[in-house]
């Protein structure tokens, strides 16, 4: 199980993690708080699904929102960096996109970006369009694909 991976991986290495999640709801934190054990690695989880709380609990800022919205690598890059930035953890995953239904031409559904701040390195972006799967599935394969990246990050 990945998440026990993850948990294991950072326990070795004295990693604290934290998240800071929009279109998961808390989905990634959740997968590692199921498990025993998860407070010597899990910090804190930010749960910002309004442009609002990504602007007060993790310093995104309005500019970045107003050129080029809440799904958007940079944004997801403000939102892993300010969560290192308003917490105690070493190692910070965010997730931002359009589960569904509905999106546009411009910002389809199932585009989801991502950002991995670790302190001392450069944040590293990315998106991925899952495609029109439905809320539901959107939303289990972008909880996936963050814990994917966590584990790499500590591989």
């Amino acid at each position: 199980m990945i998440a026990q991976e993850i948990l294991d991986l950072a326990r070795a290495d004295g990693v604290m993690i934290t998240t800071a999640e929009s279109c998961t709801g808390g989905m990634v934190a959740v997968a590692l708080t199921d498990l025993p054990g998860s407070s010597d690695v899990l910090e804190r989880g930010f749960v910002t699904y309004s442009n609002n709380a990504k602007k007060e609990q993790l310093g995104v800022s309005q500019n970045t929102l107003d050129a080029q919205g809440a799904v958007s690598e940079q944004t997801a890059r403000e939102m892993a960096e300010g969560a290192l930035v308003h917490s105690h953890a070493d190692l910070a995953v965010s997730v931002t996109g359009i589960a569904g239904p509905g999106g546009s031409d411009h910002k389809p559904e199932g585009r989801v970006c991502f950002g991995l701040a670790r302190k001392g390195l450069k944040t590293f972006t990315e998106t991925k369009e899952f495609g029109a799967q439905g809320r539901a599935e959107v939303r289990r394969l972008s909880r996936d694909y963050a814990l994917a990246l966590l584990k790499r990050a500590l591989t």
